[in-house]
């Protein structure tokens, strides 16, 4: 045993001078081998569907609504689509009101002789006419005042507003704003419409009718009338009525005097008490 020997320092150091011959385990490969397996690695940068989700993000198709880069109105926008053509012939004008040609036919030469009228423009003539309907319960029932917009739509073929409170009155539980009734406000050709319909047809169907008064007048030509029921009116189904109020119906004409205002009513036909009615051709 003595006589082995020792390694001297010298030939200790050529085995530690050179590290690339130590191995480092399994994983580690000879040099020849290097460069092969460095072009796996260099072509998987060519492949991006092979790449973990976290390494990048793919970008986004644009969307077909906005037009590409342009935004909503890019060149990418689609143009709308043309509207169909109506099939059939066109739809025909509403024919004239009847007691419209009645008025200009007849009714205005009359007045001017009968007042002695020397300008044209002085002869009375019908401007509008409102009907109001009053629902004092429409805070506690609002179903009843839309039911009375449905009605009152229905009767003069035009969409009623809903009226409301100017003022708050703490003795009727009222406050500003509150919605407590509707109306309307009839011109022109729908005006004279309802005026015949009214006349020829409403009229007839009230409860004890015995003619109009005619002091309803307002001392400017404008005349009041006051209905009880909206069932007079052939418009309204009696099934669907959940309630029956009534309205007020104001014509308001271009004349400044009741007697002639008077006179301009009873031309168009409307039956005033005692008197027999002028019958529209």
């Amino acid at each position: 045993m003595a006589d082995e020997k020792k390694p001297t320092d010298q030939e200790q150091q050529p085995e530690a001078a050179n590290p690339a011959a130590t191995p480092r385990g399994d994983a580690a490969a000879p040099q020849g081998d290097a460069p092969a397996a460095a072009e796996p690695a260099a072509a998987e940068p060519a492949n991006p569907a092979a790449m973990p989700r976290g390494d990048k993000k793919q970008p986004k198709a644009p969307k077909e609504g906005k037009g590409g880069k342009g935004g909503k109105g890019g060149k990418g926008a689609k143009a709308p689509a043309p509207a169909p053509e109506p099939e059939g012939p066109p739809a025909e004008p509403a024919p004239r009101a009847r007691l419209l040609d009645f008025y200009e036919q007849r009714v205005r030469a009359k007045l001017q002789q009968q007042f002695g009228f020397k300008n044209v423009h002085q002869i009375p003539r019908l401007l509008k006419i409102v009907l109001n309907v009053g629902m004092g319960d429409a805070v506690k029932n609002p179903k009843g005042l839309d039911a009375a917009v449905v009605e009152l739509g229905a009767v003069t073929g035009q969409h009623p507003v809903v009226t409301r409170a100017k003022k708050s009155i703490a003795n009727f539980n009222l406050r500003e704003g509150q919605a407590i009734g509707c109306a309307v406000t009839l011109r022109g050709g729908r005006m004279y419409e309802f005026l015949d319909r009214f006349i020829s047809v409403a009229v007839p169907r009230m409860r004890d009718f015995r003619g109009l008064p005619t002091k309803s007048f307002d001392g400017r030509g404008n005349y009041t009338l006051g209905i009880k029921e909206q069932m007079i009116f052939p418009e309204i189904d009696y099934d669907k009525v959940e309630r029956i109020h009534g309205m007020d119906i104001t014509f308001v004409t271009s004349a400044g005097r009741d007697d002639s205002a008077l006179a301009l009513l009873r031309e168009l036909g409307m039956p005033f008490r005692g008197e027999t009615p002028v019958a529209a051709a």
